[in-house]
């Protein structure tokens, strides 16, 4: 019997993982940007008119599958490497030095499918860079080249294709392997058959993952990492083992490539790192190291490559890369109210508002999906019981270092640490996004934590219903923005529906 319920779960698991990388390549081959109206300042007076200074376009616009400041910056990139063996995308001129303010910007930046806030100037050479760190855009550009010179593809005029074609290889295949490599775990870390698929079925369509499935982000790879970095300490964990050698190459080289799109994850790393260096010091200093420093060393030597500096651009926010004559970012230095300072870009807020609304606002890691309470859940119990097996950390241990135990107390400690680095270092909630995209990496740590509490409300009906409730508000939450994840969360627009908050 145990049997035929562990095929069911695999079949279940199977079906709803193909519905999910199914919708996650419809979001790819689908994608378009959409003009909304409420988006745009409307002609007359009128009560539902926009108040952004936005003109609605005179011509049709050129369609591009391209939708925000965030994924432009990193194709322009893209383009610029393939096409011109450069990681500048655009320049500065000017004509008159006396006049300075009369500058003609040229380049890939200017074109209106590249246009994008998020662009960095030398203020010696007057040439424009993406902010994005740039090793992913270099790894997407060896794809580009490949398409170009083995079918002819140009990103401009067949953007249709290449675009989708590497979001595919991208977002799309290591979606799918996720979902199966999640699914294992979770199979091994559930103990009844409704919180594995519970579990699940959030890991399909309750994340942001799949939401922001069909844009180039760094978010995505990012949590695909992460699970990759704890896939072996999990296994080993549950089977009470050390790692062999290949699962210290997997943890190291995936945790530090988490680092290179999320900088943060430096937090993972640690909290990986020094527990298996206390515990297991040979094979951490000789495989885990090693491999954790290939990426970083990657991403330190192309940024040397791009910017002439391991310094990468994001460091300089603030200061006169940001900061030039007709920067986004010049707006910073106007005063709070000023009406060319609207927008969630230029919030303005306590720190106790603005972590409020990063849990359970309108930008709310619980609010926006609450099926990440049952993981709050999993992660408290299972937590308590680290204390006393901090024993496994003593050196020449033969046994798992990580117990479940030890595994979810390391999970809240380093996602307290995250949260409060971005309460501290950040204000605008990531820009126009649907949802908490900088805590997105977070996903995969946190849904192995949902089995735990969704085995125990799975005893009774009410349990259950109130499972199937916060994984519903999930997914409303992921699907709202069906055609665009550049935008603000429902529970936003409620709000600015309401009168009751407006950037």
């Amino acid at each position: 019997m145990a049997a035929d319920a562990c095929d069911l779960r695999r079949s279940v698991y199977l079906l709803l993982g193909a519905a999910a990388v199914a919708v996650a390549a419809a979001k790819v081959v689908g994608a378009e940007l959409v003009y909304e109206p409420t988006r745009y300042k409307a002609t007359e007076k009128h009560p539902y008119g926009a108040e952004e200074k936005r003109e609605w376009p005179r011509e049709r616009p050129d369609p591009t599958p391209m939708f925000s400041s965030n994924d432009k910056s990193r194709w322009a990139t893209v383009r610029a490497l393939v096409e011109d063996r450069t990681y500048v995308i655009g320049k500065r001129v000017i004509p008159d030095p006396a006049r300075p303010e009369s500058y003609i910007d040229e380049g890939i930046v200017t074109e209106p499918a590249f246009k994008t806030l998020d662009v960095v100037m030398n203020p010696e050479t007057k040439e424009f860079f993406s902010s994005k760190p740039p090793l992913y855009a270099t790894v997407l550009a060896g794809g580009y080249w490949a398409l170009k010179k083995g079918f002819g593809w140009h990103i401009v005029r067949d953007r249709w294709l290449v675009i989708p074609t590497l979001l595919i290889l991208v977002n799309v295949v290591p979606f799918a392997v996720y979902l199966w490599l999640l699914a294992n775990l979770i199979e091994v870390v559930g103990k009844s058959d409704f919180g594995r698929l519970a579990a699940f079925a959030a890991a399909c369509f309750g994340t942001y993952l799949t939401c922001f499935a069909g844009t180039l982000n760094n978010h995505s790879p990012a949590a695909v990492c992460v699970l990759f970095a704890v896939y072996p300490l999990v296994r080993a964990a549950v089977e009470n083992r050390d790692m062999g050698p290949g699962g210290y190459v997997c943890a190291g080289l995936f945790s530090g490539l988490a680092v290179t799109f999320e900088l943060p994850a430096a937090a993972l790393l640690a909290g990986i790192g020094l527990p298996l260096l206390v515990a297991r010091w040979k094979p951490t200093l000789l495989i885990f190291v090693p491999l954790a420093l290939v990426p970083l060393g990657a991403q330190v030597l192309t940024n040397y490559v791009a910017f002439g500096e391991v310094i990468p651009a994001y460091a300089k926010f603030g200061g006169p890369w940001y900061e030039y004559a007709g920067s986004h970012w010049t707006k910073l230095k106007l005063p709070v109210g000023h009406p060319d300072r609207r927008g969630i870009d230029f919030a303005a807020e306590t720190k106790d508002v603005y972590a409020f609304h990063l849990t359970f606002g309108h930008h709310g890691w619980f609010s926006l999906t609450p099926v990440w309470l049952l993981g709050f859940a999993g992660l408290a119990v299972g937590a308590a019981g680290a204390v006393k097996q901090l024993d496994r950390l003593a050196p020449g241990g033969k046994g798992a270092v990580f117990t479940p135990p030890l595994f979810a107390a390391m999970t809240l400690a380093v996602s307290a640490v995250v949260f409060a680095f971005y309460v501290r270092q950040t204000n605008n909630y990531g820009g126009y996004t649907s949802g908490p995209r900088w805590l997105m990496w977070l996903t995969p740590l946190w849904l192995l934590a949902v089995p735990a509490a969704a085995d125990r409300l799975g005893g009774s009906r009410w349990g259950r219903l109130l499972v199937a409730v916060l994984l519903g508000f999930s997914v409303l939450s992921v699907f709202y923005p069906a055609w665009n994840p550049w935008r603000s969360p429902w529970i936003q627009q409620m709000l600015e529906f309401r009168g009751t908050l407006r950037y």
